[in-house]
């Protein structure tokens, strides 16, 4: 994509995703004025603007200058933003929804007929460049719309192209999934307290032990089935520590986690659809 392909970026709700998404653009090369967003607390436009020297905006005029509207508010605001929007928008328009739960529907419905909408479902690993995001396409998405939005995520992390079907399990999985990985450190961390191990060499144990496997799982391609085993000796300490996980039902506890998790965002989605 040149630059002259590249159209005005305007991100609709500036908390944590939205602001990791401007400083992600900005790093992969975007500049201050391609891009704007909105706030509803002046405080923290004035924030971002002077950290990132990026224009705070009201969603008119984003949808006037802006070819992308990417929408960061949470769930429970999506109603009144698209009040905002149906007078404003047009299917010259882009809109990119970051929102758990939302089907493209939603907007198809709430919006002018033709408007084309991507649906995303990131994580907060945005933040430190290293997101995963799923993308999938509404009815008015073209596959060009959806190379736009891999191009614009893939300066955040990673991306993969599902079935919308599909998104609320992507939802539960990845979306949802550095939730379970802290909580799962959490746990070590408190566990190597127990055992007598100051809590700052505890966390640094965990966590690079953390880091260090992510990274053996990413470049060796092994099935963590193999890593896991490779740790595993006869009778050794690990295999003690796999049986007491296994005793407890650890592995069932998350498979039903994750369905929860999964049928909150239908729920979410299912609710939007009643009103």
């Amino acid at each position: 994509m040149t630059d002259a392909d590249k159209p005005a970026i305007a991100v609709l709700g500036a908390g944590k995703i939205g602001e990791a998404l401007l400083s992600g653009l900005l790093t992969g090369g975007r500049r201050a004025d391609e891009l704007m967003f909105t706030e509803r607390h002046p405080e923290r436009a004035t924030e971002l603007t002077t950290r990132y020297g990026v224009r705070g905006v009201d969603v008119a005029t984003a949808a006037k200058e802006a070819g992308v509207l990417v929408v960061a508010v949470k769930p429970q605001d999506i109603e009144p933003l698209l009040d905002e929007l149906a007078p404003v928008t047009d299917p010259s328009k882009l809109i990119v929804s970051l929102c758990a739960g939302l089907p493209t529907a939603l907007y198809e419905r709430r919006l002018p007929e033709g408007v084309p909408v991507v649906r995303v479902m990131p994580n907060t690993p945005m933040v430190v460049g290293e997101a995963m995001s799923a993308i999938s396409p509404g009815r008015y998405a073209t596959a060009e719309h959806l190379a736009v939005v891999e191009h614009l995520l893939s300066t955040v992390g990673t991306v993969v192209r599902v079935p919308e079907s599909q998104q609320d399990a992507v939802t539960a999985l990845s979306g949802s999934g550095p939730a379970y990985f802290f909580y799962l450190v959490e746990a070590m961390i408190d566990a190597g307290i127990l055992l007598g191990l100051p809590r700052a060499v505890s966390e640094k144990l965990i966590i690079q032990s953390a880091v260090g496997a992510a990274a053996m799982l990413a470049r060796t391609g092994e099935h963590p089935v193999i890593l896991r085993e490779a740790v595993t000796s006869p009778a050794g300490t690990t295999i003690m520590a796999i049986r007491e996980l296994e005793k407890h039902g650890v592995r069932a506890a998350l498979l039903a986690a994750i369905e929860a998790a999964r049928d909150r965002s239908q729920e979410l989605g299912r609710a939007h659809d009643e009103n």
